[in-house]
């Protein structure tokens, strides 16, 4: 394996601990109503720390306006819905996000999806449905809708990172994390809730290992690989994020293991996904 996969490997394993830090039993003293909030306003926070140093170069839009709402959006709904949910769930309802970009650039580009589109769109529809009907009215109702708009606003994400390609990439992600920091904290004051103690030290890898960090090394690896090499590379995110939450949290109370619905349906999601995205070689 070449120095640029191992790069892209290396980002999606540190991706996949997102589930870890938000599962953290640290967190339980946290009201559940606020907890989202306060995951998602203190990973902003100590992500755009560290991103601050790596920006090359500052450029305005009134493009960037909707990039950083969607972002907040998507940061808010996920962290919502691994709260609430088991993360195999909501990681996987997150990964749909490919499907919704190709019916959003139908709809606002006229981008009419190719097969292998469908294949994707088909998938994706189907396994999403499975998880719904195997969740639904199982006291994790609101808990998928934060995860199936996640994966709605994580495509809006990825369109208008799309419209602001021009820009340096890294300054791009500083500023959704620090407009995310922004949003959240009149919300975070309210709540008086205040991290104590460690929970300071699981914020700050919540916000630098499983975020700042990998968006580096993916940003380096990136230039030295395909775009469907990295795309499936990545694919080791969502199936390495109920592993460690497994094998991290499996002893807490409040621990859940992935439904049979939630298997099938992300089984289901990971078929389009290869089937879109990995090159698949041609017979002679």
């Amino acid at each position: 394996m070449q120095r640029g996969h191992l790069l892209v490997v290396a980002a999606a394993v540190l991706w996949s601990t997102g589930g870890f830090f938000a599962k953290a039993p640290i967190f339980d003293d946290w009201p559940i109503e606020v907890r989202g909030i306060l995951l998602a306003g203190g990973r902003a926070a100590f992500a755009a720390a560290v991103l601050v140093f790596f920006i090359r170069e500052v450029r305005w839009s009134w493009r960037l306006i909707p990039m950083v709402a969607a972002f907040a959006a998507m940061n808010w709904t996920y962290l919502n819905s691994l709260v609430l949910c088991e993360p195999t769930l909501t990681i996987w309802l997150q990964y749909s996000a490919p499907a919704w970009v190709f019916l959003i650039s139908w709809i606002l580009f006229g981008e009419f999806p190719v097969r292998r589109d469908w294949s994707l769109l088909m998938l994706a529809g189907v396994g999403v449905s499975v998880i719904l009907w195997g969740q639904w009215g199982r006291g994790s109702s609101l808990g998928v809708l934060y995860g199936l708009a996640s994966g709605l606003f994580f495509a809006l994400v990825m369109v208008t990172l799309r419209w602001n390609q021009g820009f340096d990439a890294t300054w791009l992600v500083f500023l959704n994390n620090f407009t995310t920091a922004l949003v959240f904290l009149p919300a975070i004051i309210h709540s008086q809730v205040w991290p104590q103690g460690p929970q300071w030290f699981y914020l700050a890898g919540f916000g630098v290992v499983q975020f700042a960090i990998p968006y580096l090394l993916f940003a380096n690896g990136i230039r030295r690989v395909s775009s469907h090499e990295a795309s499936g590379l990545v694919l080791l995110e969502p199936i390495l994020v109920p592993v460690w939450v497994f094998l991290a949290w499996r002893h807490t109370a409040d621990y859940e293991y992935p439904a049979l619905s939630t298997l099938l349906g992300a089984g289901l999601i990971l078929s389009g996904l290869v089937l879109r995205y990995v090159p698949m070689k041609q017979s002679i």
